[in-house]
């Protein structure tokens, strides 16, 4: 009877330092994707041009899926629980394609690197995207460097820093996510206004 109660009792024992070696449970990470509804464009004539779109490079602190905040500056921290789906300079690359087209300005607008002889190229930097709690409200700062090039020649014809920012609904990671997306919004018109107009010298 002895023996029967000492076997459950260890039985128990190391049933319970197994439990205690189990590594903590994973909190699975809130995913947020950077989406971007149909330009307001005006009618622009249509010119014989391949406008090819350069998959975007992201400044050092910002090629990573952590949503990066700032609190003080020249600091970058990022939230824990919180996500993009992928990175933003990843996420840009088809945003980009799709507003040049809704321009009309272009025979095509294709993804580098391309099946078609490009004209044109526009090479896109992602500078930063972050959301600034020194602020109040909070930020976010989304920051696109872009320079347009003949692909013919080699010249670049022009260059350009789009910088945008907006106040964020709420002081948390989901508001700044509806703030970038709302930045984005016009980062991406003042992108296809620009090519639009700089490829005319082409």
């Amino acid at each position: 009877m002895m023996r029967d109660w000492l076997t459950v009792l260890l039985a128990a024992t190391l049933l319970a330092g197994c439990a205690a070696l189990q590594p903590p449970p994973v909190e699975t990470p809130n995913l947020y994707v950077l989406e971007a509804k149909p330009l307001a464009t005006a009618v622009r004539a249509k010119r014989d041009l391949v406008l090819e779109v350069a998959g975007p490079h992201a400044w050092p602190g910002f090629d990573t899926t952590q949503m990066i905040y700032v609190k003080r500056p020249y600091e970058l921290d990022h939230f824990a629980a919180n996500q993009w789906a992928d990175t933003p300079s990843r996420m840009l690359a088809p945003l980009l394609v799709q507003a040049l087209e809704q321009t009309g300005s272009f025979k095509a607008v294709v993804k580098a690197p391309g099946v078609i002889p490009a004209d044109l190229r526009v090479d896109v930097e992602l500078v930063r995207l972050q959301q600034n709690f020194a602020a109040r409200p909070s930020r976010v700062e989304l920051a696109l460097r872009l320079q347009l090039a003949d692909v013919r020649t080699k010249r670049v014809l022009a260059g350009i820093t789009v910088d945008e920012s907006e106040n964020a609904p709420s002081d948390d990671p989901y508001g700044g996510v509806i703030a970038a997306n709302a930045a984005l919004q016009r980062v991406l018109q003042q992108v296809a206004d620009f090519c639009v107009l700089e490829s005319r010298s082409r």
